[in-house]
């Protein structure tokens, strides 16, 4: 094990191979195609093939064919033996030495908190997919929870066949509008506990990191401000973006917060994350 953890500290010790597993981390659990990757981190196809086939080899990365594509996809078995073999090893067992740096360590259970837990939707527009999930959230699980959304480059305003969903589903929109992320990263912003992403560029997107190290996942789905046709298609793709979501809220929503460790809970969201896209509500 000591060989294979000294490999994989070289790998990751190249800063653009780094930077390719810090993506496929963020996107965790997709599998994320290779010409996607290429453009996300802006390298070339063959520079990106040396960097994969380098991760693959330490055992950090896994490849699958879909067609014609090769997606590509962090191997979370072996990189959480990696992470458990450097911890238990620096912390000999001691894991409060570790706790206090690492929380997902500790063995207590997550208590639902006193005061509503706060949870953040990002995507890129801030205009559909993170509006919905705000607005699903907010009507399904009352004061349980306080959500928020916001996007890396919202648009100036929202988009109105979203708007037009959410009003056919009972939600009021005349509070809602486009914010950018930087609304909460301030001195004054609240402490989240859930950060969640429903597209895939604003999950791409290099972010920083949260204060109190809330939960976080990958939901991303296909975006319906680029669905093509007719207003009805158009309408429909909407309307099936806002169904996939509120089926993964409600999955949330549904969580056994009070007994779950933050280990078990981190499991759940991302196994919400790997749900279908395209249902209906």
């Amino acid at each position: 094990m000591e060989k294979e953890i000294a490999d994989r500290l070289a790998t990751l010790g190249h800063p653009q191979r780094l930077a390719v597993f810090r993506l496929l981390m963020r996107r965790y659990p997709d599998r994320v195609p290779a010409g996607e990757l290429a453009e996300a981190l802006g390298l070339k196809s063959s520079t990106l093939s040396a960097y994969l086939a380098a991760l693959m080899q330490a055992g950090l990365v896994s490849q699958e064919r879909a067609g014609t594509s090769l997606r590509y996809a962090i191997d979370m078995t072996e990189t959480r033996r990696s992470f458990d073999y450097l911890l238990l090893d620096c912390c000999r067992g001691r894991l409060e030495l570790c706790a206090p740096a690492f929380p997902s360590l500790n063995p207590e259970p997550r208590p639902m908190s006193a005061t509503p837990y706060k949870v953040l939707f990002i995507c890129t527009g801030n205009s559909a997919r993170s509006i919905f999930a705000e607005s699903i959230l907010r009507k399904e699980a009352g004061d349980r929870f306080e959500a928020f959304s916001a996007g890396t480059l919202p648009r100036s305003e929202l988009n109105p066949f979203a708007l037009e969903v959410l009003e056919r589903n009972g939600h009021g929109v005349s509070r809602l509008r486009a914010k950018n992320v930087s609304e909460f990263q301030g001195a004054d912003a609240p402490g989240f506990d859930f950060v969640f992403t429903v597209c895939d560029r604003a999950a791409n997107e290099e972010c920083p990191a949260w204060p109190g190290q809330p939960v976080s996942a990958h939901w991303g789905m296909p975006d319906p401000v680029k669905a093509e046709g007719t207003d009805a298609e158009k309408s429909l793709a909407f309307q099936q973006a806002y169904g996939s979501l509120a089926n993964r809220i409600r999955g949330f929503a549904a969580l056994p917060f009070a007994s779950l460790d933050r280990i078990s809970l981190q499991r759940a969201v991302d196994e919400i994350g790997r749900q279908a896209t395209g249902e209906t509500a």
